[in-house]
């Protein structure tokens, strides 16, 4: 099993898992060498039971991250990733990566098809990928979004042209109900967090969109669970406890789904939520209209106008903060923004999207990016992975080489950077935050990084002061990522320069000496860009050294 190779890094993993996350792994991996989900097949669904939405049903698609397949010609883009796959698409895919394969049975795509495209792809798919073991489109996560998407498409958007085909509305139904069937005996408890959710607003909108008493018995179970995991799931701040700016995105549009086609008793359950969890996305979305990149986050795969509601607009001008999640900033009205991140790496059973980001900002001036986060690659690319998840790849402070975090495997965590002694303070448009962290303590000398954050916008100006403590000396870099669209030199032993389309920012720094590295931006899944990082390097002493202050400045 992996991480055997290293057992003290596992167990420090493992020991975070709830009991019940862990009974379900078990029964998982035994269930996968006995199941035979082809038994599904054989089974006889009811008759076709007319659908519950009328012409009120409000249903938002998901947001498009690629191009509309030219289904005619089988071409197919994911992860910024082209392939041609024929037409009917060979659903296997061979060759293509698990998250390609993934993006290809979510059908997500089929919003962008005719009716008649879009049905030849759902029926093709019904017969040449039906259920048996080891099919990627029958795993409980492509199948949540897949009964979403069916559901939305065929009974809201083509209602009446689906309703009209008689064997065309039994076919879909016959799969739905065998989808669904298989997703209420494997609910993803080994996994929980977003996936959960997926799995229970799918059971909710099937549940929803049909008559009868399988309909009636997925409402209930998927509300129960939606009752549960809304409660567990959601900061109080509005904030998905995940932390992740892309999921967050992803949840809040699942609930905005919910409310436009879930019954009664689902949308009173999503209600109370819905203007917190679209306020809490506008503070993380910079001027251009997306999101910051902390932790796993993408431009592209998220339907950001779904989550917002058709509401586009962003927060308004002044200091704002996320206490829950941990984010804090300030945006200005002439499109300068600064996002913190000073929160947990996400729940403790569940931080697989989590980075080693403890303390990373980014920071946006007159609308243009200017100091980013690294993003993240496709999870299949291990490098960048690894790369992506780093301290290194994030505007922090990092000791002696190492992760703040212990970030291993796709999405396994064991040590965890975890803040401690926050204090914000914000006057008019101003703000101080500083906060500490032990997530280098288990290195000899058992160091803690604190770090302050000072906002002047308009003195053009954001200081920021590292506290290392030490019973041994130290190598520190401070690290500056820098966007693609600038331009980044030493201009002095103790500044940088910083050209843009925004204009002209200076980096100075009082002790240390500077450098310029190679880095990566990856704003989308399989995007990956040349970048440069500003390197500050440090030995700490520990009877000389003080603070480190680094000031950045913009006219």
């Amino acid at each position: 099993m992996i991480g055997f190779s290293n057992p003290g890094r596992l167990l420090r993993t493992v020991r975070h898992l709830r009991f019940r996350q862990i009974r379900w792994q078990i029964a998982n991996r035994v269930r996968r060498h006995f199941e035979d989900p082809s038994v599904l097949q054989k089974e006889d669904p009811p008759d076709y039971p007319d659908t519950r939405w009328g012409p009120e049903t409000q249903y938002q698609p998901p947001r498009q991250p690629n191009p509309a397949p030219d289904f005619l010609r089988g071409r197919f883009s994911f992860l910024n990733d082209a392939r041609d796959l024929g037409c009917p698409p060979d659903w296997k895919a061979p060759g293509a990566s698990k998250l390609w394969q993934y993006n290809l049975h979510y059908f997500d795509w089929v919003w962008s098809c005719s009716f008649k495209e879009g049905a030849k792809a759902a029926v093709d798919w019904i017969e040449q990928h039906p259920p048996q073991r080891g099919a990627v489109g029958w795993e409980p996560y492509p199948v949540s979004l897949r009964v979403m998407n069916w559901c939305g498409w065929f009974f809201c958007r083509h209602g009446k042209r689906t309703a009209g085909d008689e064997e065309l509305a039994g076919k879909i139904w016959a799969s739905l109900w065998r989808q669904t069937k298989w997703l209420e005996s494997h609910l993803e408890f080994h996994l929980l967090g977003n996936h959960l959710l997926e799995n229970a607003t799918a059971l909710c909108l099937a549940g929803s969109c049909f008559n009868g008493n399988d309909a009636a018995r997925w409402l209930e179970t998927g509300a129960n669970l939606l009752r549960e995991e809304l409660k567990e799931q959601f900061l109080p701040d509005g904030m998905h406890y995940e932390r992740s700016p892309m999921y967050h995105a992803r949840v809040s549009y699942l609930l905005q789904l919910l409310n436009g086609c879930g019954m009664p008793k689902v949308k009173s359950l999503v209600r109370p939520l819905l203007k917190d969890t679209r306020d809490a996305l506008k503070k993380l979305m910079h001027p251009d209209g997306e999101i910051a990149l902390f932790n796993d986050a993408a431009f592209g795969i998220a339907p950001i106008q779904g989550a917002l509601e058709g509401d586009a607009s962003c927060e308004a001008p002044g200091v704002w903060n996320l206490p829950g999640a941990g984010y804090y900033g300030a945006r200005t009205a002439d499109g300068t923004y600064v996002c913190i991140d000073a929160g947990e790496a996400g729940p403790s059973y569940q931080p697989g999207h989590a980075h080693a980001d403890l303390f990373s900002f980014e920071l946006s001036i007159r609308g243009h990016r200017v100091i980013v986060d690294s993003g993240t690659f496709d999870y299949v690319n291990s490098s960048m992975r690894r790369w992506c998840r780093s301290t290194r790849a994030h505007n922090t402070l990092e000791i002696d080489g190492r992760n703040q975090s212990e970030v291993w495997s796709a999405f396994r965590v064991g040590r965890r950077a975890s803040p401690r002694r926050i204090r914000w303070e914000h006057f008019q448009n101003r703000f101080r935050l500083s906060a500490c962290h032990g997530g280098y303590s288990h290195l000899r000398g058992s160091p803690v990084h604190g770090r302050g954050f000072s906002w002047n916008p308009e003195g053009g100006e954001l200081l920021i002061v590292d506290r290392v403590t030490s019973r041994r000396p130290q190598k520190l870099r401070r690290l500056f990522h820098i966007h693609p669209s600038c331009r980044l030199s030493i201009a002095g032993s103790k500044s940088a320069r910083v050209v843009g389309p925004a204009g002209e920012m200076t980096i100075e720094w009082a002790s240390g000496t500077g450098r310029i590295s190679r880095g990566w931006y990856c704003p989308e899944f399989g995007c990956r860009i040349s970048s440069r990082i500003l390197i500050i390097e440090n030995l700490f002493e520990i009877k000389a050294s003080g603070p480190l202050k680094t000031r950045l400045r913009w006219s």
